[in-house]
């Protein structure tokens, strides 16, 4: 899965851009241009039903970049208007056209069949960003699943036969392709064909087929004559009759050879002629297109539609001085009083959803330190509004929502050592826990299933009351204040102090990572659907059994009669002291005492391809699926997850380097390399998502070691040489500089300056908000009476307006200074990217 939460990728060659400096410019450096998505998969309905008796259909979603598959949903078997509800994040390290979303019919014995497509352009995504939208699907065409780049240039010149008359001869020369889609999951055997399209002609050459690339090299040329009845005498050089002219195409299909199966199309391209009408030549990159009748014969109302919510953000991160003033505004927002007067505050105020203001927010207050007492002055403003002890922390403020997050970032390892080991056995158990009388299948026993559920949630429960000293300290700290403040709102309720603290670690945090283990990392894959339905009712009681009302009650909170009866089992008094205990433990001041043993800290884990280390029986290397495995301490792999004995270990002091693998190396797309002290890995991961996922955290964990190379060979070392630079002695110095390297810190993945930058962003979105809360500062220290109109300012929180007002000048003015480094840095990049360059290729014809 790739719905990680990782941190910029610097090593991304596609993410990463450069401003060319002026001349006397010294503050003209490298600019970061960073992508990221977000959002959420919701549901589908009215699928297309199958024609027979069963109508229904198993269905899964995927995410796309362009063909490239990047992430999945699990399963929702037996249903035409499946519910997902699966939320995703990842960075994108490389350029791309379409996100796509598609919906598939899972198919045990042949293949899965794709049933429609959400197709949005890069530059429309800005249109649907933050909020959920219902799109129809759209059919699925091969002629339109396209994807890449042609490199093209065009010559007119001009012949003279023997008896004087005139002909044009129009030299097409096709030099690459970038870019090209896989096929089956691997790189295809690309060729182009070659047209002059007219109304009375349809000239069709062709290239040879490049084998196993998605970025081919062509560099062919090709000729056709264009006759005309004119004497050379009455014609000026290279000129053409514009009538002709305007009838006249090129026209570029790719296609991917398929050997004893049928071609694949890949996409092509239309050029007019009449582009040389003012040059002798014309030559740029053009986007390859689908076919013009491409899902035109298709109805599309009947296939369906698809709900979803995305937001993506494009961030051109500065050199870290920039930031200086805006990162010092938000750092003292924790100091500020009242606390709703500080620019942080401000800022969940004014965004239109808070999440985008809280995901870089904590990230930039934690990295610093700054978190616990902004939580704790925020929390505090929570509780001033609320009325019954009951419903503490419950709703969705900025407080509760930056506590989600800091749970979610330093949660992590404390989640897998806790979680991890019980989450495999239940997953990998068939076990029935259903006790539901509705739900129960033919045959099964509830009895039986009660037993099979009571004996997971009492393990689970085991281990998460006798976790407190994993518990991250950082948590504990703000358990501590929650607690306290609590006490002093709600004095004369005992059990308040408990029920702070236990709405967020059992409500917001275990039970969510229970129910859903693969978005937290705890499973590489979806589980099945009576797999989620066992979570599901573990996680239902985990979360009451830590509600420190529902222990103390005689009456549980729960609707269901099966539900109810079921928690009667845990209503005694062990269960309780055993919450209060664990609650007490994570909500101390007191200094935890360490075990002695440093445990590694697990940071990531997953399937992909290496190359073999050794030779096989016929001599040659090849790739091989295994589970890679990545702690603080080293790097294994293993035949299949789970597996205790790692066919090889690299320590992590022993990295010297990551990198990606160039393409040519082994034909293979989403390469990299771990360079060590002995011979380097090469591992292909499944997308460019995962790959870029991988090298960003073994660059994090081995950024310290010592001995770390300046210089690496971007190819492979094969047949006696390497294939970048063709030295022949293996342990040749690289020829090429390392990537520059990334924050250091392996647990929290921070870029303060990606977050400083993404804080700026929403500022400027804001603007006109920020402006409207200004004017309600102004309305509130002049009119000091009654509220007549409070509906211009009412939705703001403002307590001080003197002191909110000052902050908010503040904030314009760091806002306008970053401006302008953003606008030279834009008009720069406009001017460098030529229309028809590679990286702002040509779209549909030109005239």
């Amino acid at each position: 899965m790739a719905a990680a939460a990782p941190a910029a990728a610097a090593s991304s060659d596609a993410a990463t851009a450069t401003a060319e400096p002026e001349a006397g410019d010294e503050d003209s450096r490298e600019v970061r241009v960073l992508q990221s998505l977000r959002g959420k998969i919701c549901e589908a309905k009215n699928l297309l039903p199958y024609l027979g008796p069963n109508k229904m259909r198993d269905c899964f979603c995927t995410i796309n970049l362009d063909q490239e598959e990047v992430y999945r949903t699990q399963v929702v078997e037996k249903s035409l208007s499946p519910f997902f509800s699966e939320e995703f994040y990842f960075e994108i390290p490389r350029t791309f056209q379409y996100l796509s979303f598609y919906v598939y019919d899972k198919n045990v014995l042949q293949r899965d069949l794709r049933i429609g497509k959400v197709a949005i352009k890069k530059e429309d995504l800005c249109n649907h960003s933050g909020r959920e939208t219902w799109f129809s699907l759209q059919p699925i065409d091969s002629n339109s699943e396209v994807q890449g780049k042609v490199h093209l240039e065009l010559k007119l010149n001009e012949l003279i036969t023997e008896n004087g008359t005139v002909c044009q001869q129009l030299v097409v020369h096709v030099k690459a392709c970038h870019g090209l889609p896989l096929i089956n999951g691997q790189s295809c055997d690309p060729y182009a064909t070659v047209s002059l399209v007219g109304p009375s002609r349809n000239d069709q050459k062709k290239t040879k087929v490049k084998k196993k690339t998605s970025n081919p090299q062509f560099n062919e040329i090709f000729y056709f004559e264009v006759t005309r009845s004119s004497s050379y005498t009455r014609k000026s050089q290279f000129q053409v009759e514009e009538e002709d002219i305007e009838k006249l195409e090129i026209r570029i299909d790719l296609w991917n050879n398929g050997n004893l199966v049928q071609d694949v199309f890949l996409g092509e391209i239309k050029v007019p002629v009449n582009v040389l009408r003012n040059d002798a030549s014309h030559q740029a990159w053009y986007l390859l297109q689908p076919r013009d009748n491409g899902n035109k014969s298709s109805k599309t109302d009947d296939l369906g539609s698809l709900r979803l919510n995305i937001c993506y953000t494009e961030d051109y991160v500065l050199p870290s001085e920039y930031y200086g003033p805006l990162k010092t505004l938000l750092l003292k927002s924790p100091d500020v009083q009242p606390i709703s007067a500080s620019s942080a505050y401000i800022l969940g105020e004014i965004c239109r959803d808070k999440n985008d203001a809280v995901l870089p927010l904590v990230r930039l207050l934690l990295h610093h330190d700054k978190l616990v007492p902004f939580a704790t002055a925020v929390a505090e403003l929570d509780l001033k509004d609320t009325q019954d002890a009951n419903t503490i922390f419950r709703g969705n403020s900025l407080a509760t929502r930056c506590l989600d997050e800091m749970m979610k970032i330093v949660g992590r390892h404390y989640l897998k050592v806790t979680l991890k080991p019980i989450l495999d056995e239940i997953c990998e158990s068939s076990k029935s826990c259903e006790i539901d009388p509705i739900k129960l299948k033919e045959g099964d026993n509830v009895e039986n299933n009660k037993e099979n559920l009571r004996y997971y949630v009492d393990k689970l429960f085991s281990t998460i009351v006798k976790s407190s000293m994993s518990c991250p300290t950082v948590m504990c700290d703000i358990f501590y204040s929650l607690r306290q403040m609590a006490t002093q709102r709600f004095p004369n309720d005992p059990h308040v102090q408990y029920s702070a603290v236990s709405s967020f670690v059992f409500l917001r945090f275990f039970a969510v990572a229970v129910v859903s283990p693969h978005t937290f990392h705890l499973r590489p894959h979806h589980p099945d659907p009576q797999t989620v339905r066992t979570l599901t009712l573990i996680s239902k009681t985990i979360q009451t059994l830590g509600s420190w009302g529902s222990l103390s009650k005689s009456k549980s909170s729960f609707k269901e009669t099966f539900m109810c009866e079921f928690f009667k089992m845990f209503q005694e008094e062990g269960y309780i002291m055993a919450v209060k205990k664990f609650l007490d433990e994570i909500s101390s001041t007191e200094t935890k005492v360490s075990s002695g043993t440093s445990e590694p800290v697990h940071l990531k884990e997953g399937e992909m391809y290496k190359r073999a280390q050794g030779r096989t029986r016929i001599g040659k290397k090849n790739f091989k699926k295994r589970w890679f495995c990545l702690t603080s301490r080293e790097l294994t792999y293993h035949k299949q997850p789970g597996s205790k004995d790692a066919i090889y270990t690299i320590p992590v002091k022993n990295i010297l380097a990551v990198e990606k693998l160039e393409e040519s190396s082994f034909n293979k797309k989403n390469m990299f390399q771990v360079i060590h002290t002995e011979k380097p890995l090469y591992v292909q991961a499944n997308n460019c998502v995962e790959a870029n996922e991988w090298i960003d955290v073994l660059c994090r964990v081995s950024r310290c070691n010592q001995n770390r190379l300046s210089s690496y060979h971007p190819s492979a070392y094969l047949n006696g040489n390497w294939l970048c630079c063709l030295e022949t002695s293996e342990n040749a110095l690289g020829c090429k500089p390392c990537t520059a390297g990334v924050p250091a810190d392996i647990q929290i993945d921070i870029d303060e300056d990606r977050e400083t930058e993404r804080i700026y962003s929403l500022f400027t979105l804001s603007l006109l908000k920020l402006q409207k809360m200004e004017e309600a500062c102004g309305t509130i220290a002049v009119y000091q009476g009654p509220q007549k109109e409070p509906d211009d300012y009412s939705k703001f929180v403002i307590e001080d307006s003197v002191t909110t007002f000052k902050t908010i000048q503040q904030i314009k003015s760091v806002v306008e200074k970053l401006d302008e480094p953003h606008e030279k840095y834009r008009k720069k990049r406009s001017s460098s990217a030529k229309y028809g360059s590679k990286e702002n290729p040509i779209i549909g014809k030109t005239f």
